[in-house]
């Protein structure tokens, strides 16, 4: 009777986490109701782990408690930590971090599971294909987050990777994985077949994610990211845990539509990002032909802003590396008091990962209605008389538009290069993540200013002051 009580008790409170957790999930819809929602996730999350304490089929054993409690207190401790010493810049490693987490637990939980089931002497065709799904899922997952993380943080290159018989190699591995499901499907395979899946899976994240390059890695951090959830799920079915497969759900569904949203942005296809390395063709060797840059000075950067009537602000990841936002949102208040109109133009995939360049403003408190996405500002560009790029590099490349051999061809941009001056901040010629140059550097109406953007943007605020 307790246990039944116990049992309804827990369902009841899941189900209430489940909707406060997609009601914040709504609410990160939308900058003005973001913070909110990740406070409504995080209370949901934390109260359905609470209540999982109360399931009557834990078994309180010393050594179960003293497990639970390690883990506790250093995933809590970690995290924590993380957290507040993570500066926004690498927020995309620490993203793939907690995913490649998420899709390990989720592999290891299928494969102790699968222990347990054949111990009980007993595994059903659910069981089977639960944990099956979770341990290849999950494996991917974590070597594909780790990798990532190894080029996001430039341990490794960023360049796609490439060797010889990589593409054989990988039709084996992934054919190794498929006779594993079939061993353990078809034929009731042991807990050897479970293992040697789970290697299979962790060698293939690894050779997976390998030749994607840094331009691409926000989608594979998507893709993953709903990789994770999905493996969650998937654990929540063999551990028969609502929530789980609820939050888990939740997550590969959300990091599904990201993905696509972000594919449709780059015009690219999701096979063209994860497999678009092998078409290409290796660089030649020839030199680039020297084409000219014109610089110009903080003083006359600042005469050009304090008289103009538009000025469109492009935000990129440069910024995020000199943490400049503050003396940025101070640069277009000066601007604004001079009766100059101020817009900022948001590409989708600006800096390392969606939303990167929104959060980055708001530090600043620059207000969400001069936040302008891509489709909105576009025929703004025209009638701008200055166009100020602070970091950005690939997606003001007009190459996107009229070069078929450049790999960013066929990417939306931003049409920075339509504005009547174009004054970019930069710290030197270095290309972005694509690794190619970038026409717009070279056209007749662009001045670069070189060097660190909160220092430049420092002394710009004084300069517009003494105009």
């Amino acid at each position: 009777m307790i246990e039944n009580l116990r049992d309804a008790v827990v369902d009841l409170v899941y189900l209430v986490c489940a909707v406060v957790i997609i009601l914040g999930l709504k609410r990160l819809s939308s900058p003005r109701t973001a913070r909110s929602g990740n406070k409504l996730v995080a209370a949901g999350l934390l109260v359905a782990v609470g209540v999982t304490l109360l399931d009557p089929h834990i078994h309180w054993r010393p050594a179960n408690i003293a497990v639970m409690l390690i883990g506790t207190v250093v995933g809590a401790a970690g995290s924590i930590y993380l957290a507040r010493v993570v500066p926004m810049t690498a927020m995309p490693q620490m993203v793939a971090l907690f995913n490649g987490m998420g899709g390990a637990t989720a592999a290891l939980v299928a494969v102790a599971e699968f222990q347990r089931f054949v111990a009980s002497g007993a595994v059903t065709a659910g069981e089977r294909v639960s944990v099956a799904f979770g341990t290849t899922v999950g494996s991917v997952a974590f070597t594909g987050s780790v990798i990532a993380f190894l080029k996001l943080q430039e341990l490794m290159t960023g360049r796609p990777v490439r060797f010889p018989l990589q593409i054989p190699l990988n039709v084996a591995v992934v054919a190794g994985i498929v006779a594993m499901w079939a061993w353990l499907l078809g034929f009731a395979g042991s807990s050897a077949s479970v293992w040697i899946m789970f290697g299979l899976a962790l060698l293939f994240g690894i050779l997976l994610v390998l030749p994607v390059g840094g331009a691409d890695m926000p989608v594979v951090i998507s893709v993953l990211n709903s990789m994770t959830g999905l493996a969650a799920a998937a654990a929540g079915f063999v551990l028969e845990n609502q929530i789980l497969v609820v939050a888990g759900a939740l997550v590969g569904a959300s990091g599904s539509l990201l993905t696509i949203l972000m594919s449709r942005a780059m015009n690219r296809s999701l096979a063209n990002v994860l497999f678009g390395a092998y078409r290409t063709r290796a660089a030649g060797a020839a030199v680039a032909e020297a084409k000219p840059i014109r610089e110009t000075t903080v003083e006359d950067t600042a005469v050009l802003l304090a008289y103009a009537n538009l000025v469109i602000i492009v935000p990129g990841y440069g910024l995020a590396v000199a943490q400049a936002q503050h003396e940025l949102a101070e640069l277009a208040n000066e601007l604004e008091k001079r009766g100059v109109e101020v817009k900022f133009a948001i590409h989708p995939v600006a800096g390392r990962m969606p939303g990167h360049m929104n959060v980055l403003l708001a530090e600043a408190n620059i207000p969400y209605d001069k936040l302008y996405e891509m489709e909105q500002i576009n025929e703004e560009f025209q009638r701008a008389d200055v166009a100020l790029v602070v970091g950005a590099n690939d997606v003001v490349n007009p190459a996107a538009r009229t070069d078929p051999s450049s790999p960013l061809y066929g990417m939306p941009i931003l049409n920075a290069d339509q504005a009547k001056n174009v004054i970019v901040l930069k710290r030197s010629m270095r290309p972005g993540f694509a690794g190619v140059e970038n026409e717009l550097f070279h056209m007749p109406q662009t001045r670069m200013l070189f060097g660190d953007a909160k220092e430049t943007l420092k002394r710009l605020v004084e300069a517009v002051k003494s105009v």
